[in-house]
């Protein structure tokens, strides 16, 4: 209880007061802000980045989920078949997973690289032109995106490969007597039985996508212009990447991202409900 009180329901607290109030510098550091209400949020609502920022935000969420959540799958059952090397190619598969972020969004903006990219030098040895990856507005998004798809996808992988693993294999020799293929394998058993683990990888996906900062930052820093911002690097430019920070404004996008986080939650919650009704 401790634990939570300090590090979960204080810094909640703080951050909703933060947005209630219009925190300057020094007020910040000596306290007296007036409070405002919800001025910081019809003020976050109105600015002309929010509404990029939300489509950016719900592309990068959803996008990523889906192609980590596939991919994730077809491997997870792809290395369920304890062939010769099963072990050492899904531990080679965890690597992006270990690594700090910074290191992998760093490795991703070097291969994106417009000049010295070994993505474009790989399409120029097609005869392809290059891509302005990281510079082009219609590119940036899609470049974290697939960076944070690459990232995410070992996640997917061990968290569904453990949920295979306690489906009985009986069920499956038992399809196989009566002529099942393995399409059929997959979409009669293994499909509906992993239900319950795919709903909890995706719904922790979907939280930690909403909130993701470090590949967007490193890699683009919301660029160019707003083209990648999402509201977690809008929150951070708004109350650190400025010389004079406006910490409410700041506040009150992250609690946007709260509150979205939160609402999934909630329709998890009465999802897992019914189905234990039933």
């Amino acid at each position: 209880m401790i634990y939570l009180a300090v590090f979960y329901a204080y810094p909640l607290y703080r951050n909703l007061e933060l947005s209630l109030r219009d925190y300057t510098v020094r007020s910040f550091v000596q306290g007296g802000a007036p409070f405002v209400g919800f001025d910081n949020y019809i003020k976050v609502f109105q600015n002309p980045t929010f509404g990029p920022a939300f489509l950016h935000t719900a592309l990068f969420t959803i996008i990523s989920i889906i192609f980590q959540f596939t991919i994730g799958m077809a491997l997870a059952v792809f290395f369920y078949q304890n062939f010769r090397l099963s072990a050492t190619l899904r531990a080679l598969f965890l690597v992006p997973w270990l690594l700090p972020l910074i290191v992998s969004a760093s490795t991703w903006s070097w291969m994106l690289n417009s000049d010295s990219g070994v993505v474009n030098a790989a399409l120029n040895a097609f005869g392809l032109p290059g891509i302005n990856w990281l510079t082009s507005p219609d590119w940036a998004l899609t470049s974290v995106i697939i960076a944070n798809i690459w990232i995410g996808i070992p996640f997917n992988l061990v968290i569904i490969y453990s949920g295979l693993q306690n489906i009985p294999t009986e069920l499956y020799e038992a399809a196989s007597l009566d002529g099942a293929n393995g399409w059929q394998k997959f979409w009669r058993i293994t499909f509906p039985l992993l239900k319950p683990v795919s709903a909890i990888t995706i719904l922790l996906g979907l939280i930690y996508t909403l909130k993701v900062f470090d590949i967007i930052w490193i890699m683009t820093r919301g660029g160019p212009g707003t083209s990648s911002t999402t509201f977690a690097t809008w929150s951070y430019q708004l109350g650190f990447a400025s010389t004079l920070p406006d910490f409410s404004p700041a506040a009150a996008v992250g609690n946007v991202l709260i509150v979205i986080a939160l609402i999934f939650g909630f329709i998890y919650i009465r999802t897992q409900r019914k189905q234990d009704i039933a």
